[in-house]
């Protein structure tokens, strides 16, 4: 049925729980896993009278960003190891991570997005503008969505 699921993360509890359940579940089907995380590129500066920046401000941030996102990569992979699942890891950077989410999928030839939801509903997810939501309206890939009924 699925062969190659992609799993974003972003190292939160709740992201935390939906990637030990998608090494369950890729286990129990004989799946693999790409587990991928979002990077987001340096902040854009709007610059004015005053405005000094080091020249190796944004190398800096982009390198702890990645090392935070290899991390976090390392940690999600560690669970599929010692579960006996095959997996691999992305990054992609990007402004919109359900962008990179639908892109990262679509290149790394994954068949299933498996990602968390906090179960926002109402004015609430429309105002907090759920990645998860937007990955559902815009992917052509199927999304199975592990809801937490965890409190915000």
């Amino acid at each position: 049925m699925f062969k190659h699921i992609l799993v974003p993360t972003d190292g939160s509890p709740l992201s935390q729980e939906a990637v030990n359940r998608a090494v369950s579940f890729a286990r129990e089907i004989g799946s693999r896993i790409t587990f991928f995380c979002a990077v987001q590129p340096a902040p854009k500066m709007y610059y004015g009278t005053g405005a000094i920046f080091d020249t190796h401000t944004f190398a800096t941030f982009r390198e702890k960003m990645l090392g935070t996102a290899n991390d976090i990569l390392d940690a999600a992979g560690k669970i599929a190891e010692e579960a006996g699942v095959e997996y691999g890891k992305v990054t992609l950077v990007s402004e919109e991570p359900y962008n990179a989410i639908i892109e990262a999928a679509s290149r790394n030839q994954c068949d299933l997005i498996f990602m968390a939801s906090h179960g926002r509903r109402g004015v609430s997810g429309f105002l907090l503008g759920s990645e998860t939501q937007k990955v559902l309206a815009y992917s052509t890939i199927p999304v199975l969505v592990h809801r937490s009924d965890r409190s915000l």
